[in-house]
């Protein structure tokens, strides 16, 4: 965000992306969101921040070329932690608690050149544990 000297402003913009999801556990591609929020940002170098502000979603950075990979994680996580295993929470959600406490809710990426700094075959995914939901990813751009 230029200024009138033609310098970076300090501000650091922010915002949330909705995401809908279908099933209970599902992991959602929101790169192209991110992207679209950091363009018009119009920070050209800097840090993307991003945060779920949800106890059973998260998170990831991983691969985005194969759907394959998300399916796998999805079966993988259903493996650890199955979601009727004696839980002590009352709600019926603990799995959901725990596959979140396993991927994290936040996740961090450098800007550059106006754009995502992610690797060839990486992506951004929602992971939903809980649902089918409407869920907030909260986005936060800071320049440097």
């Amino acid at each position: 965000m230029p200024t009138s000297s033609n310098k970076q402003s300090r501000h650091a913009p922010s915002g949330e992306i909705a995401v809908r999801t279908e099933r209970r556990t599902q992991l959602i591609d929101v790169t192209a969101a991110v992207a679209k929020t950091v363009h018009d940002s119009g920070v050209q170098s800097g840090i993307c921040y991003l945060c779920v502000p949800h106890t059973t979603a998260g998170v990831i950075i991983n691969e985005n070329a194969d759907p394959d990979v998300a399916a796998d994680m999805e079966s993988a996580l259903a493996r650890l932690v199955p979601k009727d295993s004696g839980y002590s929470h009352a709600e019926g959600n603990s799995d959901s608690h725990i596959k979140t406490a396993l991927v994290g809710t936040s996740a961090t990426l450098f800007i550059s050149g106006g754009q995502l700094e992610l690797g060839r075959w990486q992506g951004i995914f929602f992971c939903e544990f809980d649902g089918p939901r409407t869920r907030r990813l909260r986005v936060k751009i800071v320049p440097d």
